[in-house]
């Protein structure tokens, strides 16, 4: 018995780190693909309802086996779902799939994950948590990568709106990994999931009958380098393996390693989002967006290794931890009370946390 009690922890690690990967890995090639529909003909609104309403499709009916008749659970963790759909899923992924129609994948992607960056900042100018000095350096890292990554001193065209959409998806990413990290509603991974996509259609289809969401979409043959593909077919993989696996797969993850180690190795995201641009589309990085994303993700690391856990005076025999900026950023935005929130997620692996 003490064996298992003792190698636990391990299996867990492990079996987390190989979820991880490979949600990264399922998230990587959505870009690719949704720029290959848009290509067609597809607009970002329509390419990302129907890849959420296919991993809707998929995911619902073993989200609702998983509660085991808890129906209370989806009481409890409705406004996790919400936000989880709102933010997590139609923020993070219609901004990013609008940005990755005028800007490369890798660069969309990799402004998306300066999230790290953005929420210290924010915490710091509006509620005066001062970051430490490794985070400051992180953050000028990144930001020396930004200005080399969108090629600004060489004179490079750069997006405005690209950019715009593509600093929406990193708000979006944020609160995916500190809502995937916490199991205070005792909500199964997988019913998280399908919760939120469910509302990410609800939200999608509302908006494109009314025309605030355009639109379009196109039949025939997308075109990729290597190859041609049926509409269908890249409609298939873009909800069952970039939606269905990947949320499911990254939420498992990030509960078996907390949101800290989950968003680091989330980080291979990048290179698989850049191999699979590469391969598909002919995105090949020049040599200075490769030193620049070097830069930005060098920074990121450092960001997120001079967070620091702030623990207040002992009141009481257990110490009370304060809010992680992660944690006040989601609470603000459900309107909550960010020490309610840290104190429902107090079972996460690493509550102190902000997500990229």
């Amino acid at each position: 018995m003490q064996t298992l009690t003792h190698d636990a922890p391990v299996g867990r690690v492990a079996s987390g780190v190989g979820l991880a990967i490979v949600s990264a890995g399922s998230f990587g090639m959505s870009g690719p693909l949704a720029r290959g529909l848009m290509d067609l003909g597809w607009t970002a609104g329509a390419a990302t309802l129907v890849r959420v309403s296919i991993a809707a499709a998929v995911l619902l009916v073993p989200g609702i086996v998983a509660l085991r008749g808890d129906w209370g659970a989806l009481r409890r963790g409705a406004r996790t779902i919400l936000a989880y759909g709102a933010f997590a899923v139609v923020g993070a992924q219609l901004c990013y799939f609008m940005a990755v129609g005028t800007l490369d994948v890798s660069v969309a992607l990799l402004i998306e994950y300066l999230a790290p960056v953005a929420v210290v900042l924010w915490m710091w100018l509006r509620h005066g948590h001062r970051p430490a000095r490794a985070t400051v350096a992180g953050a000028a890292l990144a930001a020396m990568g930004l200005v080399l990554l969108l090629d600004v001193l060489g004179g490079g065209i750069v997006s405005a709106s690209g950019i715009a959409w593509a600093l929406g998806a990193m708000i979006g990413a944020s609160v995916y990994f500190v809502i995937s990290g916490d199991t205070g509603t005792g909500l199964p991974p997988i019913t998280l999931a399908a919760g939120g996509l469910l509302v990410a259609v609800v939200g999608l289809g509302i908006a494109a009958a009314t025309g605030v969401l355009p639109v379009e979409l196109a039949m025939g043959t997308v075109d990729f380098i290597p190859f041609d593909a049926p509409v269908w077919a890249v409609l298939a993989a873009l909800g069952v393996i970039t939606a269905g696996v990947s949320y499911v797969t990254g939420i498992a993850a990030t509960r078996r390693l907390g949101a800290r180690l989950a968003s680091f190795i989330a980080l291979s995201e990048v290179l698989a989002a850049t191999l699979f641009a590469w391969f598909l589309l002919g995105q090949a990085p020049g040599p200075m967006q490769i030193g620049g994303a070097a830069l930005v993700l060098a920074g990121v690391v450092v960001v997120k290794l001079g967070e620091r856990d702030v623990v207040p005076p002992v009141a009481a025999e257990a110490p009370v931890l304060e809010p992680s900026v992660g944690e006040q950023l989601v609470a603000e935005a459900l309107g909550a009370d960010p020490a309610v929130a840290t104190d429902a997620g107090q079972t996460t692996d690493s509550p102190h946390t902000i997500g990229a």
